[in-house]
């Protein structure tokens, strides 16, 4: 199970880099390199879920359309129906999900779609890490007989 998506969107924060259907790439691109992401979320105006447009997906749209590519509207290129969880996954269920399904972002989402925040497989492998280094801590001192 590991501990629910939420507490990770809790230490990382929960603001997001989203944009509409109408942004063109070369904008999306922008707003990656400036926030130094692998990605942002597409919205609909209402605020819910539309896709989700990675840096692989710009390159891919470049290497068939050429530098035009830019000037296209973000919807040409994203993933309509991207993998989603809840604020209540579990990060070993999402771990397992993004390596079965070779994704590194995975949007939030609520009941109604509208996005809650964004994990990618980064912060679910830093989590693990940190969790992995605290019980191996915890460990050594138990058996030093300094834990308590």
């Amino acid at each position: 199970m590991g501990v629910p998506v939420s507490v990770l969107l809790d230490r990382k924060g929960t603001v997001l880099e989203a944009t509409g259907l109408d942004a063109t790439l070369a904008e999306a691109a922008e707003r990656m390199t400036a926030r130094n992401i692998g990605s942002v979320v597409v919205t609909y105006d209402d605020g819910t879920l539309a896709g989700l447009l990675t840096e692989r997906d710009i390159v891919r749209e470049i290497a068939s359309s050429g530098p035009s590519a830019l000037e296209m509207a973000v919807s040409v290129a994203m993933l309509r129906d991207p993998t989603t969880c809840d604020p209540t996954t579990g990060t070993d269920h999402l771990m397992r999900v993004m390596t079965e399904q070779r994704v590194r972002h995975v949007p939030v989402v609520d009941g109604t779609w509208h996005l809650v925040g964004v994990v990618s497989i980064g912060d679910v492998v830093k989590w693990q890490l940190e969790e992995l280094t605290n019980e191996a801590q915890q460990l050594q001192a138990y058996v030093r007989g300094s834990s308590y």
